[in-house]
C-alpha cells in the first residue's frame, strides 16, 4: 500500500508562478530578487491557509538559487535548490514560535546567524506564528532583527499582525496575504480533481469554496474529506450531506413565502430544518447572508460582491427581480437583530419563529385588524380616551364633594348630598357628549344642563390656580400613549440599573431632592419584564407613585420593552437596611478581616 499524501500538502506549489491568489505579492518578490534589492527582514501577514509559509519557503529557495532565471525563479537544478527540495539544506531554518516562545530558543537562532551560509548566499530564518513569542523573546530578539549580519535574511508568518510590537513592524517590509476568492478555489480544486481522476458537480465544488471562508488549505481539506465520502464522484447532495451543511434552496423558499406573506409554510419548513438536526441561529445567520447576497444582485455594479458559482448567482438575480429593496432592507434588521439576542434567549425555538413570522409580514397590507399581528392602534387610543374622561369626571366628583364637605356651615348634610349627585349628574352628561361627539368643538359639545346656567370653578373643586396643573391620571394615560407597546427587546438587571441611575441624572433641577434619594434605590425585576422597587418610607412612596408613569415610560423607552410593569411598594421591617455610622463600619470590618484589624492595631490608627 502506497503510502497517501493529503492534497494540502500533495499540490503544494513550488515555485512563485503556481501560487494561487496572490499575484501581485509574487511579482512584487520576483522583481526585488531580479533587481537584487532584497530588505534583511520581511513580515507575511494573512489568514490561515494563504500561502504565508509556502510562500516563505519559496522566496528563501530562489535568494539562495545559483541560477535564478530571467522572471525571478529559481531553477530547480542547482546544489542549493535539490538540498532545499530534498528537506537538506542548512541555509534555511524554521522556527514554529507557538511552541518555541521562550528567550532560549531565541538566543540559540540568534547564534545561528553569526556563522555564514556554506552553500549559497543567504541564511534564511523563517519563523511561523511568531506574534505567539513572549514579550522577553521579542526584545531579544529585536536588537538582531534592527542589525543583522549581511549574509542573514527573516522572514516572519502570523495570522495576528495586531499582537507584534510596533518596533519590530517598523524594521519589516509587511506583506498582507489576501483571503482567497471563492472562483479562484473553484479552479484550483478543478486542477486537482482533473489530476487525480475525480469527477465533480460545480456547484459541489462552489459549496465547498464557501466552506473553506478563503483558506486553501481548508478547501483542499474538505475536498478530500468529500472525495472519501463520495468515493471519487463529488455531487452536489452528498456534499450536503457529508459536511452537514444546510441546501441554499431552503432560503430560496423562505425568501419566496416572505414575500406572499405564507407564515404556515415558513413554520413547516422550519421544523423540517430543524427536525434534520440543524441548529436555528445558523439558519438565520444563513438566511442573513442569503438575503445580503439577494440585496447584492439587485445592482449590477454590486452583483460583483456574490462570491458564488455562476449558477447561483443568476438564482440570485432572478430572485432580486421579485424582491423590494425595503423588503430586503427590514429582513436584514431583523434577521441581525435575532442573531444578537439568539445566545442569551431561554426559548430559542420561539425567536426564530417570531423572527421569521415578522419578515414574512414586511410585505403584508397595513391594517388595523388584530388578526395582522399589529397592534390596532387607533382602537387603543380611543378606549384610553373614554377611559380619561371617566376618570377625569370621577376624579372631580371627588374633589367637588370634598370641597362641600369641608364648607358645612353653608348647608345641611341634605344639601351637601343633593349638590354632590347634581354635579354627577351634570359630568356624567358632559362625558358622555365628549365620548359620543369627539370631533365636535367645545361650544356644541356642552350639554344642555350646562347651556342655562353659569357653573363656577369652585364648585368643581378647580381653581384658576390649579387649572394649569396636569390631573395625574391623565398624565399617566399620556404617558401611557408614549409608550411603543410593540418593543420587546431583552434586559438584563444590570441594564436596568444603569438606566435607573441615568433616569436620576436627567430629572429636573426642581426634582433634585427626589432624584438624590431614588439614587438609593435599587431596582429589581420580580417576574420578566415587570420591575419591583422597595421603598422604605411612606413620603418616598406617595411621591414615586405620582411619578410612576414617567418612570415606567423613561425605563421602557431606555430597554427598548414596552411590556415592563413597574411596581411601588413599602419595604418590610426585616427588608429596612440600618444606616451605619464610620466607626460602626470600622467596627465590622475589624471584626470580619483579622488582617485590617492587625493593621490597625500595629499602626495605632485612631478614628478621626
Amino acid at each position: 500500500m502506497n503510502d497517501y499524501i493529503v492534497s494540502a500538502r500533495k499540490y503544494r506549489p513550488m515555485s512563485f508562478d503556481s501560487v494561487v491568489g496572490q499575484k501581485s505579492l509574487t511579482t512584487t518578490l520576483k522583481n526585488a530578487v531580479r533587481s537584487g534589492k532584497l530588505a534583511h527582514a520581511y513580515l507575511f501577514c494573512g489568514p490561515r491557509g494563504v500561502g504565508k509559509t509556502t510562500c516563505a519557503r519559496i522566496f528563501a529557495k530562489v535568494i539562495n538559487c545559483m541560477n535564478p532565471t530571467a522572471d525571478g525563479d529559481a531553477c530547480g537544478v542547482c546544489e542549493s535548490c535539490k538540498a532545499f527540495n530534498e528537506q537538506r539544506s542548512y541555509n534555511i531554518f524554521e522556527l514554529d514560535a507557538a511552541s518555541n516562545n521562550g528567550v532560549e530558543q531565541i538566543k540559540t537562532l540568534m547564534e545561528q546567524t553569526r556563522i555564514p551560509p556554506q552553500v549559497g548566499k543567504y541564511k534564511v530564518f523563517i519563523i511561523d506564528e511568531v506574534h505567539m513569542l513572549s514579550q522577553a523573546a521579542f526584545n531579544s530578539f529585536l536588537k538582531t532583527l534592527e542589525e543583522p549580519p549581511a549574509h542573514v535574511i527573516f522572514i516572519l508568518a502570523t495570522t495576528e499582525k495586531h499582537k507584534i510590537l510596533p518596533t519590530i513592524l517598523s524594521r519589516c517590509q509587511i506583506y498582507d496575504f489576501e483571503r482567497m476568492t471563492v472562483q479562484g478555489t473553484i479552479d484550483h480544486l478543478k486542477m486537482v480533481a482533473e489530476k487525480e481522476g475525480i469527477s465533480y458537480e460545480d456547484e459541489a465544488l462552489a459549496l465547498i469554496a464557501e466552506k473553506a471562508d478563503g483558506g486553501m488549505r481548508d478547501a483542499l481539506s474538505i475536498f478530500d474529506q468529500a472525495a472519501s465520502f463520495c468515493q471519487g464522484n463529488i455531487t452536489y447532495q452528498k456534499v450536503l450531506e457529508d459536511l452537514n451543511i444546510l441546501d441554499v434552496d431552503n432560503y430560496f423558499n423562505i425568501v419566496d413565502l416572505a414575500l406572499e406573506n405564507k407564515v404556515p409554510d415558513i413554520m413547516l419548513l422550519l421544523d423540517g430544518v430543524l427536525s434534520k438536526g440543524f441548529d436555528g441561529g445558523n439558519l438565520i445567520v444563513g438566511l442573513a447572508s442569503h438575503v445580503r447576497n439577494v440585496l447584492m444582485a439587485k445592482d449590477p455594479e454590486t452583483t460583483k460582491l456574490l462570491e458564488a458559482s455562476e449558477t447561483q448567482r443568476q438564482r440570485y438575480q432572478q430572485q432580486a427581480q421579485k424582491c423590494p429593496i425595503k423588503f430586503l432592507y427590514n429582513a436584514l434588521k431583523i434577521m441581525n437583530r435575532c442573531d444578537v439576542n439568539y445566545k442569551q434567549s431561554s426559548n430559542k425555538r420561539l425567536l426564530v419563529e417570531l423572527t421569521l413570522i415578522e419578515v414574512a409580514q414586511l410585505t403584508q397590507a397595513d391594517d388595523e385588524g388584530a388578526s395582522s399581528g399589529r397592534s390596532p392602534r387607533r382602537l387603543k387610543t380611543l378606549f384610553r380616551k373614554i377611559a380619561g374622561v371617566r376618570q377625569n369626571a370621577a376624579s372631580q366628583v371627588a374633589v367637588a364633594g370634598n370641597a362641600v364637605v369641608a364648607r358645612r356651615s353653608e348647608g345641611s348634610a341634605a344639601a351637601v348630598a343633593a349638590h354632590v349627585a347634581t354635579q354627577t349628574t351634570t359630568i356624567n352628561t358632559y362625558a358622555e357628549a365628549a365620548v359620543t361627539t369627539p370631533s365636535s368643538s367645545a361650544a356644541t359639545t356642552q350639554p344642555a344642563a350646562l347651556a342655562g346656567r353659569k357653573l363656577k370653578l369652585g364648585s368643581l373643586g378647580v381653581t384658576f390656580a390649579t387649572l394649569g396643573k396636569k390631573d395625574s391620571q391623565n398624565d399617566s394615560q399620556d404617558v401611557e400613549e408614549t409608550i411603543d407597546k410593540s418593543a420587546d427587546k431583552l434586559f438584563t438587571e444590570e441594564e436596568l440599573g444603569h438606566q435607573w441611575m441615568l433616569m436620576c441624572n436627567r430629572m429636573p433641577k426642581e426634582m433634585t431632592g427626589l432624584s438624590s434619594r431614588m439614587k438609593n434605590l435599587l431596582p429589581k425585576i420580580s417576574d420578566y419584564p415587570n420591575v419591583e422597587v422597595v421603598v422604605d418610607n411612606d413620603i418616598l412612596l406617595n411621591e414615586l407613585q405620582s411619578i410612576k408613569g414617567r418612570i415606567r415610560a423613561t425605563l421602557a423607552k431606555a430597554l427598548g420593552n414596552g411590556n415592563i410593569e413597574l411596581q411601588l411598594r413599602l419595604a418590610k421591617v426585616e427588608e429596612v437596611k440600618v444606616l451605619m455610622t464610620k466607626r460602626d463600619v470600622l467596627n465590622e470590618l475589624k471584626a470580619n478581616y483579622p488582617g485590617v484589624r492587625l493593621l490597625y492595631e500595629s499602626l495605632g490608627l485612631e478614628m478621626s
